[in-house]
């Protein structure tokens, strides 16, 4: 039988909570200004908001962490495919935030 309600409570700790806030603030720089993206700058304030009040669980609603999930995963494949044409220092540098994102996403939202 499927679920009819699905929780959208997430228990992030406190590196993840840093590393989602720094991808919200980058992905709203990117977005504000224009107007086609309206409903996304929304989402990603009010995510940012959620996440710098400091409560232990962040209750986010449907549109929000759909939104986060599929971003956080564009994001980890476009850093896949920099990780196999870049050199050596940068491919640390993209190796740790693979890691993350794709830890965040197995952890919390079930994306292998």
């Amino acid at each position: 039988m499927k679920k009819l309600f699905k929780n959208y409570d997430y228990k992030f700790d406190n590196n993840e909570i840093k590393m989602l806030k720094t991808f919200c603030k980058q992905a709203l720089k990117q977005i504000e200004g224009d107007n086609r993206f309206y409903s996304e700058v929304r989402s990603f304030t009010s995510i940012l908001e959620k996440l710098e009040n400091g409560d232990d669980i962040i209750k986010l609603t449907k549109d929000e962490s759909t939104k986060l999930k599929n971003q956080l995963k564009q994001n980890l494949q476009y850093l896949k495919k920099e990780l196999g044409k870049s050199w050596f220092i940068k491919k640390m540098f993209y190796r740790s935030m693979v890691n993350q994102y794709s830890n965040i996403l197995e952890k919390h939202f079930g994306y292998n």
